[in-house]
């Protein structure tokens, strides 16, 4: 381990508290083999099941533990001399993660970089920061230390809301559709879930922060899929896009949002068909889609499809392939006529 000869010991004492944890961490737990169980690349497997969507997150819940660990010691290193702790004053953490989300005069790079991509990096910190606090809270150090390497979290989910994590909960799992049978005539390109932390950046991005607040929470599973027509490398990507929420109202939220977004994703953008739509003056009510809406746009088609909870979105997908996943996906709703 070095320290920095430009700056003060003492500035240097939490940074170095915060990786003796790691030390620690490593010496009783094997950090590398530890963070190999959620090192499985989806795209190396011939076939994806539903299991292994939801095992897609485990290297991001894992790295959230141990940054997280570490933050929680580095602030209670911070506030010793104090006689005070995270749980005391959790005012502290609060203003270091927002420091961490904006950055600082000497990082102009991660000042000014896309919010997807400060999210991304800060997230194991952050959000690990608050998940260890909540473990602290509900078991002391035993909960939120050695109980947390040997039964860690697994989802970006109940990382951002630890009460899943504590509760238990488990998400039914996701209906996947024959991706082989049904994307024969594309070449896969990647595919993985697409978690709560994903929805949360995506709603931030286009919809902003306190619509994301009020949003992510409500999401209860999804995944993606990419794949290029096969014999054609310059095709622009083809989605395939599913997710399911805690009910037909957020759902259909969600596919309000993905929709208003398509302008700033998409320099033509014309709706060729309007389904129904049922509005609300109700704000926990947005927009009730009772059919595929479609757009085109320079890439091909959009479709966004929202049937009780689930939304499946398809981009620049062939008409045949999105109404066979339509049909395989929410099969009981399109053979009722919609």
């Amino acid at each position: 381990m070095n320290l920095l000869d430009w700056i003060d010991s003492e500035q240097q004492r939490p940074v170095l508290a915060h990786e003796l944890t790691h030390a620690l961490q490593d010496q009783s737990f094997e950090l590398e083999q530890w963070m190999k169980v959620g090192d499985t690349d989806l795209n190396d497997k011939k076939e994806t099941t539903a299991a292994d969507i939801e095992n897609d997150e485990i290297s991001e819940a894992r790295q959230a533990v141990v940054e997280g660990q570490a933050m929680v010691v580095l602030v209670d290193y911070l506030l010793a001399p104090t006689e005070q702790s995270i749980i005391t004053s959790p005012q502290i953490a609060d203003a270091l993660k927002e420091t961490m989300l904006v950055g600082s005069d000497d990082s102009p790079e991660f000042k000014n970089a896309p919010i997807f991509l400060k999210e991304e990096l800060t997230f194991p910190y952050r959000y690990g920061l608050d998940f260890e606090t909540e473990l602290l809270r509900a078991g002391g150090k035993e909960k939120a230390f050695a109980s947390a390497f040997a039964n860690p979290p697994r989802t970006t989910r109940q990382i951002m809301e630890p009460k899943t994590y504590l509760s238990g909960e488990q998400l039914e799992a996701m209906r996947l559709p024959d991706f082989q049978r049904d994307f024969k005539n594309y070449e896969r390109f990647d595919v993985g879930a697409m978690g709560e932390f994903d929805v949360a950046i995506l709603v931030d991005q286009y919809a902003g922060k306190e619509a994301s607040d009020n949003l992510y929470p409500h999401w209860r599973g999804g995944y993606y899929y990419a794949a290029r027509p096969k014999g054609d490398p310059a095709a622009p990507l083809s989605i395939l896009y599913v997710s399911r929420w805690s009910s037909p109202e957020k759902a259909s939220a969600f596919a309000d949002i993905y929709a208003q977004s398509l302008t700033k994703r998409y320099k033509h953008v014309t709706e060729m068909t309007q389904e129904a739509v049922n509005l609300s003056d109700n704000p926990q009510k947005l927009v009730v889609v009772t059919g595929p809406r479609t757009w085109q746009t320079e890439e091909g088609p959009v479709v966004i499809d929202v049937e009780a909870d689930g939304v499946l979105i398809t981009e620049s997908l062939d008409q045949p392939t999105t109404e066979r996943l339509r049909q395989e996906l929410f099969g009981t709703f399109v053979a009722a006529g919609k």
